[in-house]
Formats: structure tokens, C-alpha cells, sequence
């Protein structure tokens, strides 16, 4: 099925179920691959490609790779942001599904540091930076799909499905390790037995491009064709517009809290309840699992909330409460306890995080005209994501490192970042973001202009 007319009125449920469905299989297969690196760099990484007599720097090592996939995202993001607002939000995405289920399956396939010595961190690094560009990509054109389709009042909702990725890709990605890890012994799974979970992207990447490959562009885009409105050069269009300037800086401040929570809990928990306090592997694992079913139910729910209450206030109100619940989510999970330490993540980052991660393709889309939606928010999310993302797992395990088990610090680390990225949402003025939606809503009256003449 190819790209409708520019002319064609609203689109039909088959469409839209199509659109969201794409969203939906596309970020899983993207978040997967992803995800799979996180939880390897604390476990196989740090003792196969970046040995060192001492665990932490090992650790250290494999999680400043795991940081250069974030370096990598804006560059993907600027590439595929480009393409999304001059030729269209679908061109982008069976690029982006194609490089990273590449790369994640070559990760599956390279030798240990025993049998290549420096090639093998080195051919690791490559991938990665090849997975980041892939994510860097996916992530706006995903988001646009769902959420220009969706109707005005329903863009919260919309815009979460796609979002519902980040948690299934996390319960892939997750339970595969667990189940490998529990199907053989562990000299058999740090051997051999992890790479099956890298190779298996190439079953996921397969499913996602024959869906993907039926999806439709998106009728604002159309209307950008037809009304001939892309900007020649989005990046500098939206450099040079004084409010998509200020959008970006405080898009990328308000991000802080959601990707330090998330790597925090989705990646840091493991290799510190593994390394400091001794917990079991397959007790973690099968905790952010937990949590990442959880996400599934609540991350739709908030992203509905937000079309009655308001992203802005959500998202702003979500950034206090990560940095209010911290200390309590890490003393669960200090104390060792199974049960206790399951608790604090389920708590964390099954229900909380979604507060913040419902809402924010809708609200990030909002903050940019049309012209320029896909490079803005492809620039504000994976920008953001080097300092975000990227480097918390770094920052946390180096402060472990200084203060024992790392409580005080780490929880200021949180704190700090709540509190930063609530003003920088709060800062976003609502009279702002009506300026742009009159704006949208007058490009389709001239497009319903041009195609009546």
C-alpha cells in the first residue's frame, strides 16, 4: 500500500490501526536491540571485552560504551529528523529498523577480547554507534505517525502507544536474558548462551518491516506537500525561529529526570544489585520485567490523563514526584530483599516513570510547528539523551564508587534532576504552545482551501 493522495479527507480506522500498530511493533523491535546491550554491558561486556583486575572499571568501561549509543542519537536524529520533515515520516522508518537489527545481530556475533584482543571493543563500539544512530532515528518518526493521525483531543493517548515500546522492548529484552539465564548454567550463558538474545533480532526485525512497510504518511505531512510548506532546511528553520529555540533548550532540560530515572532503574538497578549488594542476577531481571509489564498498563493511562489534565502539568508534577519517591524506591532495593528490592522497582519505574513518559510525545510534539516537528523533537530527545540516558549509568557507578553503597549520593543525583527538569517544563508557556496549534490548525484550512480550488 503506498502513500495516499495529498488530497485524501480524514483517515479510515483501518489506517489509523495500521499507524499504531507500526508504532507499536517498530519501537519494541528498536527498544529491544537496545536494551539488550544495557543489560549485557553489566554482565558479559564488563568481563569479555573490557577485562581489567578491577570489576569496577571493567563495569566503568562497558557502561561508557553504553553511553556512546546516546552520543550517537542526535546524529541519527538530525539525519532522520531531516528526512521525516522534507520527504516524509515514513521514509525513516524502515531505514532505522533495518540498521539496528543489523547491528544488534553482528553485537551476537563478534569475538571475545581472549580471541581478537582490541577488534573485539573496538567492532563492539561500532555497533553501538550504529545502534544509536538507528534509535536516534526511530524514535520521531514513530511518535509522529501515532500522534498526527490521532484526533486533537485523543494526541496524549495516541502519542503513548508508540511509547509502549520502550516498556515491551524492556520485557524482551529482559525476560530473554532471564530465560536464557535460567535454561543453562551460567558458564554456558556468559559462553555462548547470551548471544542467542542478540541473534533473535533478526526474527523481531523481520515482523516489524512487513508491517512497517504497509504504513501510510501522515496526513499533516501531506498537508505540508500539498501546501508546499517544508522548510528547506529544518534544522536551520528551527535554529533560527526564537520559540523553537527556547522549545529545544527546555525541551532537553525537562527530559533530564525521565532518562536518568529510567537508566537508573531499568539498567543501573541490575549491574548495582548484582556487583554492591549480591543479589541474585535472575532476581533483578525478572523485578524490571515486572515493572516493564506494569509500564504497559500505566504508560496508556497517563498518556489518556494528559488530554484532560495537560501535558505540561503532568509531565512537570511527574518530574517532582520521581525525585520525591528516590530515597524510598532505593532503600527497597538497599535492603537485598527480593520482595522488598521488586517492590521499589515496580514502584519506580512501573508506575511513576509513566507519568512522565506517557505524556511526552504528545507534549514534545506540541512545542514545534509541523515544518519542523520531526527534527525538533528527534533533536530535543536524543540531544538530551547523551547527559539524560547515555551517562547516568556512568555517573551512578562512579558514585557508588565513592560513597560505599552510594545511597546519598545517587538520590541527590535524582533529586537534583527532578527539580531541573520541573522548571524547565513549567517554564514552557501554555499561550506558547496555543501559538503553534492555531498555526497547525490554519495549514489544514489552507489545505482544504487548496484542494477545493
Amino acid at each position: 500500500m503506498g502513500d495516499t493522495a495529498t488530497g485524501q479527507a480524514e483517515p479510515t480506522r483501518r489506517e489509523v490501526r495500521l499507524v499504531v500498530a507500526s508504532s507499536v511493533v517498530g519501537t519494541t523491535v528498536e527498544w529491544y536491540d537496545f536494551f539488550l546491550y544495557g543489560t549485557a554491558a553489566g554482565i558479559v561486556f564488563n568481563k569479555f571485552y573490557f577485562p581489567s583486575e578491577d570489576p569496577l572499571v571493567g563495569t566503568l568501561l562497558a557502561f561508557a560504551t553504553f553511553a556512546l549509543g546516546f552520543v550517537a542519537r542526535p546524529v541519527g536524529g538530525l539525519i532522520f529528523g531531516h528526512i521525516g520533515d522534507r520527504i516524509g515520516r515514513k521514509r525513516t522508518l524502515v531505514a532505522t529498523m533495518l540498521i539496528m537489527g543489523i547491528a544488534t545481530c553482528a553485537i551476537g556475533l563478534i569475538p571475545t577480547y581472549a580471541s581478537i584482543g582490541v577488534a573485539a571493543p573496538i567492532l563492539l563500539v561500532l555497533m553501538r554507534l550504529a545502534q544509536g544512530i538507528a534509535i536516534g532515528g526511530e524514535w520521531g518518526g514513530a511518535v509522529l505517525m501515532s500522534v498526527e493521525y490521532a484526533p486533537r483531543n485523543r494526541r496524549g493517548l495516541y502519542g503513548s502507544f508508540p511509547q509502549l515500546g520502550l516498556a515491551l522492548g524492556l520485557v524482551l529484552g529482559t525476560g530473554v536474558f532471564a530465560g536464557l539465564g535460567a535454561m543453562m548454567d551460567e558458564s554456558a550463558f556468559l559462553s555462548w548462551g547470551w548471544r542467542i538474545a542478540f541473534l533473535l533480532s533478526a526474527v523481531l526485525v523481520i515482523a516489524g518491516m512487513v508491517i512497517r512497510l504497509k504504513v501510510m504518511e501522515t496526513p499533516a505531512f501531506r498537508r505540508l506537500q500539498q501546501t508546499e510548506a517544508r522548510a528547506s532546511v529544518p534544522a536551520l528553520e528551527m535554529v533560527r525561529n526564537k520559540l523553537s529555540r527556547r522549545h529545544v533548550l527546555l525541551g532537553m532540560g525537562s527530559r533530564w529526570v525521565e532518562g536518568v530515572a529510567f537508566n537508573t532503574w531499568a539498567v543501573f538497578s541490575i549491574s548495582f544489585g548484582t556487583g554492591t549488594l549480591d543479589m541474585p542476577q535472575q532476581t533483578l531481571l525478572i523485578s524490571v520485567m515486572i515493572a516493564a509489564v506494569t509500564m504497559v498498563v500505566f504508560i496508556p493511562l497517563f498518556g489518556r490523563l494528559s488530554d484532560t489534565v495537560g501535558r505540561r502539568t503532568l509531565f512537570g508534577w511527574g518530574a517532582l514526584l520521581t525525585g520525591v519517591v528516590a530515597y524510598p524506591a532505593f532503600a527497597l532495593l538497599g535492603t537485598g530483599t527480593p520482595l522488598l528490592a521488586g517492590a521499589g522497582l515496580v514502584l519506580a519505574l512501573g508506575v511513576l516513570y509513566p507519568v512522565l513518559y506517557g505524556p511526552q510525545a504528545a507534549f514534545y510534539s506540541e512545542m514545534f510547528p509541523v515544518s519542523v516537528r520531526c527534527t525538533g523533537i528527534s533533536f530535543v530527545y536524543q540531544f538530551s539523551g547523551i547527559f539524560a540516558s547515555g551517562l547516568t549509568p556512568l555517573v551512578l557507578s562512579y558514585l557508588v564508587g565513592l560513597d560505599g553503597d552510594g545511597y546519598p549520593l545517587v538520590v541527590t543525583y535524582l533529586v537534583v534532576a527532578a527539580v531541573v527538569s520541573a522548571v524547565c517544563t513549567f517554564a514552557v508557556r501554555k499561550r506558547d504552545l496555543r501559538l503553534i496549534a492555531e498555526a497547525e490548525e490554519s495549514d489544514m484550512d489552507s489545505a482544504r482551501d487548496a484542494v477545493r480550488s
